[in-house]
């Protein structure tokens, strides 16, 4: 039995490790709105692993659970002890890092850069999965630089393949590593959709999610008829409440998607809790700026969320605030449309 076909379905739909975004307050107001996605971290480097606070880059909470850790590294003994680590740690997953662009990450020889060293990218991925007994996954792009054509793109899922990797989330754009910054990667390099299509209908056996540009559930279901899971990155924090209608859309969940209000007030409980062991505010919002985009006093939310959080001894009344601030909005629009 592959070591990965007790949770194949897992893939199905997660949420993209974004740096500065998807850390444990993030994940927890997704879990919130969505107890099927798959959740990621940010990337963590193995260096930090190794020489810093392992409690402070893994720590989370049990709630979060489907929930993988993302490792940033080459070197294939290093990874093979943070790989363990995360399995220690309860991780469901371990990810490799092979799509970020950032000239940091090249200078450590990590992230897309090992597009160009395949064959290093499967030792890396061989001693991880000798370390552990979770699912080991790669995270890539559709090639790098002046790769334009499909070939060496598939050669690079071929050779990880063969060291034993199952599982590949593609970003279907190629990575500029000299000229453009992380955003431009995100954004100006053309999308390839087919060439994730093409992959999957050459290798079937192998699990493919889809990542870039992917916006809403519609588009989603699109994709699905293609590949066997779907990645979402910015839309998650720009307009979060779209996770609210996954677990019925995506998984058959027969309950009603949670609204607004309830995700605020659920996760009031994770803000308190964390307010009395001395977590500033500030760390807590950002996950709900997007939560009312598009709704009546949704900018008004926003901004009290922004100025309030910040004050040495901001707390829930900021919540408080924002909440008062929607539903004025909304009555003034009922109490007009009365009229």
């Amino acid at each position: 039995m592959s070591r990965n076909s007790s949770i194949s379905g897992q893939w199905r739909f997660s949420v993209a490790p974004m740096m500065d975004w998807t850390d444990r307050h993030c994940r927890a107001f997704h879990r919130i709105l969505s107890g099927h996605a798959l959740l990621y971290t940010e990337m963590v480097t193995t260096g930090a692993l190794i020489h810093g606070d392992v409690e402070r880059h893994l720590a989370y909470g049990e709630s979060e659970h489907p929930v993988a850790l993302q490792l940033g590294g080459s070197d294939p003994a290093a990874l093979a002890h943070c790989a363990k680590l995360a399995e220690d740690w309860g991780y469901d997953e371990v990810n490799l890092n092979v799509g970020c662009p950032s000239d940091r990450v090249q200078n450590g020889r990590f992230g897309a850069c090992l597009m160009a060293e395949p064959a290093l990218v499967g030792e890396c991925v061989s001693a991880m999965q000798a370390a552990v007994s979770i699912p080991v996954t790669v995270k890539t792009r559709v090639g790098i630089d002046r790769q334009d054509a499909y070939e060496p793109f598939e050669q690079f899922i071929d050779t990880v393949a063969a060291a034993g990797c199952e599982v590949f989330i593609v970003h279907a754009r190629k990575a500029w590593l000299d000229g453009l910054s992380p955003k431009e990667n995100r954004d100006i390099p053309p999308l390839r959709y087919d060439f994730v299509y093409r992959i999957k209908q050459a290798r079937p056996d192998l699990t493919i999610a889809i990542n870039g540009g992917i916006e809403t559930l519609d588009q989603t279901h699109e994709h699905l008829a293609h590949v066997d899971g779907v990645m979402i990155g910015r839309a998650a924090y720009q307009r979060p409440y779209l996770l609210s209608e996954v677990d019925s859309a995506l998984f058959g969940d027969a309950r009603p998607p949670i609204s607004r209000g309830e995700a605020l007030e659920a996760y009031r409980g994770h803000v308190a809790a964390e307010l009395a062991r001395g977590t500033p505010l500030g760390r807590m919002i950002r996950p709900l700026l997007g939560l009312y985009h598009g709704q009546p006093g949704g900018r008004n939310f926003r901004r009290v969320l922004s100025e309030g959080s910040h004050a040495p001894d901001a707390g829930m009344a900021v919540l408080d605030a924002a909440l008062a601030a929607v539903e004025s909005a909304s009555t003034s629009r009922r109490q007009t449309a009365a009229a």
